[in-house]
């Protein structure tokens, strides 16, 4: 990584050397694409959201509401995404800038993961964001140059996809812990407990519920997501 010695202070600088740290205008630029890429995503697929959440509902998807106000709630959810969102890709790149990465770094998806969980603690985004960057590179590598904005927007939904599908379990356990009744055993907020609750009662399917849409949903949104944060980062500098 080519780490200096601060002279005099015996500390070692990772912003020197082969892998320097971002300058402020890369950081800005991460900063206001994300915001704009949160907000273009939430915009476009809250509903989506709304009906994958009503589906893994244990009420069923038509007493949980149907198709009735899945717009309730969206402006309120895109001016908080923007803040997440810029928060999120700063943390991103910053993480990623210290730490060793690039195509011929066998360190790389560790990179990225520690980079994601840093951004966000959850396990969609340690799944994700190295594929995101494993297939980036890769496209890369074969084409010969680094890749477009557009196809960074289709490797996000394949990352989406996939991250999607893989976590679906957790997803519904959360739904499920979410929109539990006061003194039930789910509303102890045990994910384990309500894993093991959903495969005793509805097995396999009762724990991909909604797995279609959640997918459809996140590979869109990974298009939407990534592509316009890669553009609008891209426009910035």
């Amino acid at each position: 990584m080519g780490w200096a010695r601060s002279a005099g202070t015996g500390t070692a600088d990772p912003c020197s050397g082969q892998q320097p740290c971002m300058e402020p205008r890369e950081s800005w630029a991460a900063l206001a694409a994300g915001g704009v890429a949160g907000v273009c995503v939430d915009l476009i697929l809250f509903p989506l959201d709304t009906v994958k959440t009503r589906l893994q509902s244990p009420q069923g998807f038509r007493k949980a509401g149907g198709f009735r106000g899945i717009y309730a709630g969206v402006p309120s959810t895109a001016i908080g995404s923007f803040p997440n969102a810029a928060a999120f890709f700063i943390t991103y790149e910053n993480v990623k800038s210290v730490l060793p990465h690039g195509s011929s770094s066998y360190l790389s998806p560790a990179t990225h993961m520690v980079a994601a969980s840093l951004g966000e603690v959850i396990p969609f985004s340690l799944v994700q964001f190295p594929l995101w960057e494993s297939l980036k590179d890769l496209w890369s590598w074969k084409q010969g140059h680094v890749v477009d904005s557009w196809q960074s927007a289709v490797c996000g939904a394949f990352a989406g996809g996939f991250a999607a599908a893989v976590t679906t379990p957790l997803d519904v356990a959360k739904t499920r812990i979410m929109l539990a009744k006061a003194g039930s055993s789910n509303a102890r907020g045990n994910v384990l407990a309500a894993l093991g609750g959903i495969w005793r009662t509805q097995g396999l399917s009762g724990l991909f519920a909604g797995v279609v849409p959640r997918m459809a949903a996140i590979s869109l949104g990974g298009f939407i997501f990534l592509g316009t944060y890669e553009k609008t980062r891209q426009l910035l500098l």
